[in-house]
C-alpha cells in the first residue's frame, strides 16, 4: 500500500509541475507589458525598465521560471547578501520562514508557497484566493448537493418506471442539461427566474452571499443570491448523476439477492432504499466526488454571470486587466485542488478494493 501510495504522490507531482511550466510560459509569452499596465502608456521608459527589474522581467526567460519555482517550492533558496535584489528568490517579507541550511550567501528555507504580488492592487495573490476561494467552494457545494439529491431521486423513478413518461422526461431534461453551454444556461435562467418571474421568486440577478443594506452601513447575509447560481452550476452534474443512477439501479435490480428478498416478502419499498439503492451509490458516490472538484474550477462563467464574488470574477477580473500573477495562481491553485482530490480518492480506492493496487 506504501508503494501505491508514493507512486500516486509522484504522479500527482508530475502533473502539478507540467502544469506549472505550461501556465508560466504560456503567460510570459502573451501580449503585454506589466510595467506598462501599472504606470499607464504615457510612462517614461526609465520608470518601465525599473519596474521590469523589480518584477525580475530583466532576467532570461530561464532565469524566471526557475526563480518561479523557487517561489512556489516550499523549501526555496533565500540570499543572505543582498536580498532586495532577490525578490523572487527570498520570502515575503511578510510571510513567516524557518532557515534549515546556511551555505555562505545562501541559505536554504522552509516557507509557505509564494504565488506573488497583484500588478494592480500590491495585494498577495494568496490572500485574494483566500478571500475568494471559500465562496465558490460554497457555490460548488450547494451545486453539487442539490445535483446528488435531485439526481439520484429521478434516476431512482426512471429505473422503477422504466420506458414510462416519467423515464422519457427524464432523458430529455438530462440530455438538455448536458448539452446547455453554462454560460448560456446562466443567462437563460437569470433571465427567466429573476426577470419574467420575478414578482413570484423575488431573486435577483444579481448578487452576492452578502448584501450592503440601503443605508450602505452593514452587510448581511442573503442566501437567496445563492439559489440560482447553484441551480445553474448543478444542472450538467445532475443530468450525469441521474443517468448513472438509473443505469445503477437497473443492474441492481436485476441481482439474484433483489430477487431472493422480493420472493422473501419484504415491502418493495424496503428492498429498494435498503438493498438496492446501498448497493448503487458506490459509482455515484465516485462520479460525485469528481464533479465537485470540476465545479470549483469551472464555475468561471456562472460566476461571471451572476456576479457572485468568488475565483471566477477574479479570474476574468484578472485575465481584463493583464494581472498575471493573479491569474497564474488562480489557476495552479485550482490544479492543485484536482490533483489532491484524485490523491485521495485513488488512496481511497486502494484501501477499498485491493485489486486496484495491482498494476
Amino acid at each position: 500500500m506504501l508503494r501505491y501510495t508514493l507512486k500516486r504522490l509522484f504522479y500527482g507531482l508530475l502533473v502539478i509541475l507540467g502544469v506549472v511550466t505550461l501556465v508560466f510560459f504560456l503567460f510570459n509569452i502573451l501580449p503585454g507589458d506589466p510595467a506598462r499596465m501599472m504606470l499607464g502608456q504615457r510612462a517614461d521608459a526609465e520608470s518601465v525598465e525599473i519596474i521590469n527589474r523589480d518584477l525580475g522581467r530583466d532576467k532570461p526567460m530561464g532565469l524566471q521560471f526557475l526563480n518561479y519555482l523557487n517561489d512556489l517550492a516550499p523549501i526555496s533558496f533565500h540570499n543572505n547578501d543582498n536580498p532586495s535584489d532577490y525578490f523572487y528568490l527570498a520570502p515575503d517579507k511578510y510571510a513567516p520562514y524557518t532557515t534549515l541550511l546556511k551555505v555562505k550567501a545562501t541559505s536554504v528555507v522552509l516557507k509557505a508557497p509564494y504565488l506573488r504580488r497583484s500588478y494592480q492592487s500590491k495585494r498577495k495573490v494568496s490572500e485574494i484566493i483566500s478571500t475568494a476561494f471559500p465562496q465558490t467552494a460554497l457555490l460548488a457545494l450547494v451545486a453539487m448537493t442539490f445535483a446528488f439529491v435531485v439526481g439520484i431521486l429521478f434516476g431512482v423513478l426512471s429505473a422503477l418506471y422504466k420506458d414510462s413518461w416519467i423515464d422519457r422526461i427524464t432523458l430529455v431534461v438530462s440530455t438538455l442539461g448536458m448539452s446547455l453551454p453554462s454560460f448560456f444556461a446562466a443567462i437563460l435562467i437569470a433571465w427567466f427566474f429573476a426577470y419574467v418571474l420575478a414578482n413570484v421568486t423575488h431573486l435577483n440577478m444579481f448578487g452576492n452571499l452578502f448584501t450592503v443594506d440601503d443605508y450602505g452601513s452593514c452587510e448581511y447575509l442573503d442566501l437567496k443570491n445563492l439559489i440560482l447560481p447553484a441551480l445553474t452550476l448543478g444542472i450538467r452534474p445532475l443530468a450525469t448523476l441521474t443517468q448513472l443512477s438509473k443505469n445503477s439501479m437497473l443492474e441492481a435490480l436485476s441481482q439474484d439477492y433483489i430477487r431472493t428478498a422480493r420472493a422473501k416478502g419484504l415491502p418493495f419499498r424496503k428492498v429498494v432504499f435498503h438493498h438496492a439503492l446501498r448497493n448503487a451509490l458506490n459509482p455515484i458516490v465516485t462520479s460525485a466526488s469528481g464533479w465537485l472538484a470540476g465545479l470549483m474550477a469551472g464555475a468561471v462563467f456562472v460566476e461571471y454571470v451572476f456576479d457572485w464574488k468568488g475565483m471566477g470574477i477574479v479570474i476574468v477580473d484578472g485575465l481584463e486587466k493583464y494581472d498575471f500573477p493573479v491569474v497564474m495562481g488562480c489557476i495552479l491553485f485550482v490544479c492543485l485542488l484536482l490533483v489532491v482530490i484524485n490523491i485521495i480518492t485513488d488512496i481511497l480506492y486502494g484501501f477499498i478494493d485491493p485489486r486496484v493496487r495491482i498494476e
